[in-house]
């Protein structure tokens, strides 16, 4: 009786498993049959959460990912880095202190902090990093800086923008850089009505504008485009007549910290005698750069644990934090942060979890890249790796619930969609998948969810 009733149960689960695959087929081929989809290429892979089979359609097939870039980076980076690391940004001295009057000049320099100034965390703001630095100054006696106020942010390499990253990206806020010392994500915000600035989040230090937005349609249109280091920054495109936020890149977020340190010392009656500068700008002007050794540090400072900008990194997609982690994992594993070493890093992490190499063309961290090629498979094999680890619910907790009422990340570019991660059925059954994508003339998001639900 017990043999008649496991083989009828299995016969039940075989046939079920075949209709899913078979509603999976039909509403795929569907999509990629309709006149949106002629030039399209689709990568869809499923399985149950032990890695069975469930459905594919050319799940090898490697293709620009957008956004879903991110899974392996997040994965990768809690069991490397650990869910309690973090970034440590500290102050300290050249010279010595005598009198109330720091002989020698006052230094700040970070690992690479990507939340240093975030608006996100609770106890991380601006402000709560102003009072904590502040306090610190005063506790050690300093009443006068007779030296300059140095931004060191030496801790990474000067490269901050990955390459094969377009042009159109990097000023606008989702293609900020990474930089040794990062302040505020490395954003600004301008208020603008019609063609007209009203106010910017904070002033740009040094930054002129050149303004070729015209006044149109219902919708923000407008690109700002800013390059590291640069003085001169581009707006156009179209904006509505009407007082719109327009968020954009920093062109030097250490300088920006800086700027803002020298005015926190003066509201509190600090003598600051020389200029504010980076280390970055001293190597410019073929200068000597700074540092302070460890007895000098009067202030350490330490970002949320790793857990929680995960959280962020995945709930929000900030392109920042993805590529401060592959940097972070290429300093910390290979003692060399630039991305190149993190992105082959990232390669040979996953391959060791017995990814095919071949499916896993990693170019950056995040996903802005157009030159990440990675197959639907990779993706699931990724998600069933960390569903198993001791760290996947901080993981798990980061994946947005989507429109249709799915716990999966999304991505977005220029003709591309893409998603990935977990569902359970109506019935109790538990789906991992990731459907990609490219050159798709429609709105993707709408016809790939539609594909999805027949999983719920």
């Amino acid at each position: 009786m017990r043999k008649t009733l496991a083989v009828l149960t299995l016969s039940v689960q075989v046939f079920y498993a075949q209709d899913i695959s078979h509603k999976l087929d039909e509403a795929t081929k569907n999509l990629m049959n309709s006149s949106g989809a002629v030039s399209s290429n689709l990568s869809f892979y499923v399985s149950d959460e032990s890695g069975n089979f469930i459905y594919e359609y050319q799940g090898n097939k490697g293709l620009s990912t957008a956004s879903t870039q991110k899974i392996f980076t997040a994965a990768a980076a809690l069991e490397v880095l650990g869910k309690n690391y973090t970034y440590k940004t500290t102050a300290g001295y050249s010279g010595n202190i005598s009198g109330g009057n720091l002989k020698g000049d006052f230094i700040i320099t970070s690992t690479g902090d990507p939340t240093l100034g975030s608006w996100r965390y609770d106890g991380y703001k601006p402000e709560n990093f102003k009072q904590k630095l502040i306090e610190a100054i005063k506790k050690a006696g300093v009443t006068k800086i007779s030296g300059d106020l140095v931004i060191d942010d030496s801790y990474f390499d000067h490269q901050t923008i990955p390459g094969g990253w377009p042009w159109d990206d990097l000023g606008n806020y989702y293609g900020a850089g990474v930089w040794g010392v990062n302040w505020r994500e490395n954003q600004f915000d301008i208020n603008i009505n019609g063609n007209e600035f009203k106010s910017f989040s904070y002033p740009l230090e040094g930054v002129k504008w050149l303004n070729d937005v015209k006044v149109g349609g219902n919708s923000d249109q407008s690109l700002i485009f800013t390059a590291p280091h640069s003085n001169v920054a581009l707006i156009n495109g179209t904006l509505p007549s009407k007082t719109v936020t327009v968020s954009g890149a920093t062109p030097n977020p250490p300088l920006q910290l800086g700027v803002e340190v020298k005015q926190w010392l003066q509201q509190a009656g600090i003598e600051l005698s020389g200029r504010t500068v980076t280390n970055s700008q001293l190597e410019i002007e073929d200068k000597k750069t700074v540092s302070f050794s460890k007895n000098n540090t009067i202030f350490t400072y330490e970002s949320p644990t790793l857990d929680k900008i995960i959280y962020w990194f995945l709930r929000k997609s900030v392109n920042l934090y993805g590529e401060t982690l592959i940097k972070t994992l290429g300093k910390e594993k290979k003692g060399n942060p630039s991305f190149k070493t993190g992105v082959a890093f990232l390669k040979e992490f996953w391959k060791s979890k017995g990814i095919n190499a071949n499916m896993i063309n990693f170019a950056d961290g995040s996903g802005l890249s157009p030159q990440n090629y990675v197959s639907a498979r990779a993706e699931v094999q990724a998600l069933i790796y960390a569903k198993k680890q001791t760290w996947f619910e901080s993981y798990y907790d980061g994946f947005p619930t989507q429109d249709n009422g799915m716990k999966m990340k999304s991505g977005t570019m220029r003709d591309t969609k893409s998603f990935a991660g977990f569902h359970t059925s109506k019935e109790g059954k538990k789906y991992v998948f990731s459907i990609i994508i490219n050159n798709y003339q429609g709105s993707g998001s709408s016809e790939l969810q539609k594909i999805l639900n027949v999983l719920k």
